[in-house]
């Protein structure tokens, strides 16, 4: 089969710097172990999360849920890729 156009899902994380106290419950609790401490430090001095492995993440926002700073968030979108054949 011949597709043009294939839509596949991906998803951004976003941390906000200054509210990420570097707990690490996103991480515990990510299923995918997408997420991972950086060596980027805060102006708290605390080490913020990173998405370690944009092709594990499902956008479950479990992350998000379990956050208690409110200091992440998973955005969908959508790329459009073609099929070269």
């Amino acid at each position: 089969m011949d597709k043009k156009d294939i839509a596949k899902s991906k998803h951004i994380v976003y941390v906000i710097a200054e509210r990420c106290k570097g707990c690490g419950y996103c991480i515990e609790f990510c299923p995918q172990k997408a997420l991972s401490k950086s060596d980027e430090i805060n102006s708290h001095g605390y080490h913020l999360v990173r998405l370690k492995d944009n092709d594990k993440c499902t956008g479950c926002n479990m992350c998000d849920m379990v956050c208690p700073e409110f200091a992440i968030s998973v955005m969908h979108i959508k790329e459009e890729a073609e099929s070269r054949r």
